[in-house]
């Protein structure tokens, strides 16, 4: 698959030209990705137009938005990022555990809408991509196409879809509210497992000069804008609950690897708090601890292969979840007996609540944390933070999936409570490791097969990446791009709310 250079300057003049021209037609104006990081410096005026902004409109003012401080409405803004911390007598592990939800950021009410904004922008800053023309082309298995599509009809191009066909039918009705024509929804063969797929579909796509492909496995923007823009919003929602509790020390990350992208947010926090980074992978398809295959349903994980990005000689702890602890949990987060189960372990109402904003993905963030608290044997002063990817509505139709397939239509508060006793209470170390070196060297090559001999990267490409210096110059784009798009802004006269 051809990928477009990693570029911090203008390469194409004339389609930067064009773009400033439709921005300023459309009347749209872009944030920094330090603005997104820090939305105290985002303008007063565009805070008071967007109290009339609705967060799930195609709107070019919720550009501003994606970042992790809007409120429970997702109008408000707040200081800290909204998150839970969960107790012991949800986890089972004396070591608090917080989530921040990934369900407050418009449009798609998932985090994944700021790693597509962070990889079409500098396309469009350079002159990579044209919205006048161009398509662009979102690979994903969730929820980076939907933000991927969402910012393209913002910024007034043609966003295509690429996904599994046996996703959640909550992410295809969204996808056909939101894409301009049906045809710009394209489903391929499986599930969560078959990424390869999505990767053989793009490669035909890449055929038409019309199209340019955004892979996130590869995109070195997605790793940067999470590094930049995730990982404070996490230290915040970690310093808040130190205020709480004094002496607490951030000594764990938790992430389900997916596209690498957020995962990367953990290389800032080890920088600033020396925390651990913890990869978390679906037990069916073990691929960084096993080399293992497979198929299941923690839909939005990808699998089968090292992505491009992930940053893998950083990484400290591999875990794998089984899927069925996340089809289960689902069920007994989303049920009246599991929320009746919980209230009777002392688990707080306001904890119960919470759970709403947990989907698949975000219960394996959470059981990879508790599974390395116990691995590492972390305390009560040792926090983890992790993520809740996207909320439970986006999972509704899988309950009664799970309900059939894992539980045979028997369903009640003594199923639940064994529920939660297997997946949480009890949850053991198995299938965690703590990786050394050889283990880190032994993931990171797993990446050849798919990057050197399937999508044409040059070995010494592939190499240099095994280095801590090779991602630490990475950094230096962000200022850069920043620039740019301060830059193209006065370019197109278009202020912030005007």
């Amino acid at each position: 698959m051809t990928r477009p250079a990693f570029e911090t300057e203008i390469v194409n003049r004339a389609v930067r030209d064009r773009t400033v021209a439709l921005f300023r037609e459309r009347k749209i104006a872009l944030p920094t990705l330090t603005e997104l990081a820090q939305p105290d410096t985002i303008p007063a005026k565009v805070i008071d137009a967007l109290t009339a902004v609705d967060p799930d409109a195609p709107a070019p003012l919720n550009l501003y938005r994606v970042h992790w401080h809007n409120g429970a409405d997702r109008r408000s803004r707040v200081a800290v990022p909204d998150h839970v911390v969960l107790p012991p007598s949800l986890t089972g592990v004396p070591s608090p555990i917080i989530v921040a939800f990934g369900n407050r950021f418009p449009m798609i009410n998932a985090h994944k809408v700021l790693a597509a904004y962070g990889c079409l922008v500098p396309r469009l800053m350079t002159g990579q991509f044209d919205p006048t023309s161009h398509r662009a082309v979102w690979p994903s298995t969730g929820n980076y196409c939907r933000g991927g599509v969402a910012i393209s009809r913002i910024l007034g191009c043609r966003g295509v879809a690429v996904l599994p066909e046996g996703m959640s039918a909550e992410r295809f009705r969204w996808l056909d509210h939101w894409v301009a024509d049906p045809g710009d929804v394209v489903r391929t063969f499986g599930t969560e497992s078959n990424v390869k797929e999505i990767y053989d579909k793009c490669a035909e796509l890449d055929a038409d000069p019309g199209n340019v492909i955004f892979n996130q496995f590869s995109e070195f923007a997605n790793h940067l804008t999470h590094l930049h823009v995730t990982g404070p919003a996490l230290e915040r929602v970690f310093l808040a609950a130190k205020a709480a509790h004094p002496g607490l020390r951030l000594a764990g990350f938790v992430s389900a690897t997916g596209s690498a992208g957020t995962i990367a947010a953990g290389d800032y926090l080890k920088d600033q708090h020396g925390t651990h980074i913890v990869a978390a992978e679906a037990l069916e398809c073990p691929t960084m601890l096993y080399n293992g295959f497979g198929e299941h349903n923690i839909q939005g994980i990808g699998d089968k292969h090292i992505p491009f990005i992930h940053n893998i000689t950083n990484t400290d702890v591999a875990v794998a979840v089984s899927d069925r602890a996340t089809d289960e949990l689902n069920v007994v987060f989303g049920s009246d007996a599991g929320r009746a189960a919980l209230a009777a372990r002392g688990v707080p109402a306001e904890i119960i609540a919470s759970l709403a904003n947990f989907g698949l993905s975000s219960i394996c963030n959470v059981i990879g944390a508790i599974k390395t608290a116990k691995q590492l044997r972390l305390g009560a002063h040792d926090a983890i933070v992790t993520v809740a990817t996207d909320g439970a509505a986006m999972y509704a139709t899988e309950i009664d999936k799970a309900l059939a397939k894992r539980f045979h239509g028997r369903y009640d508060q003594h199923v639940a409570e064994h529920a939660l006793d297997l997946h949480l209470t009890f949850a053991s170390t198995e299938h965690t490791q703590v990786l050394t070196p050889v283990d880190r060297d032994r993931i990171f090559n797993l990446g050849y097969f798919t990057w050197v001999e399937q999508q044409g990267v040059s070995v010494p490409e592939f190499e240099r990446r095994r280095s801590q210096s090779f991602w630490r110059d990475l950094r230096g784009a962000i200022p850069v791009w920043d620039d740019l798009i301060r830059a193209f802004n006065a370019d197109t006269g278009v202020g912030p709310a005007s």
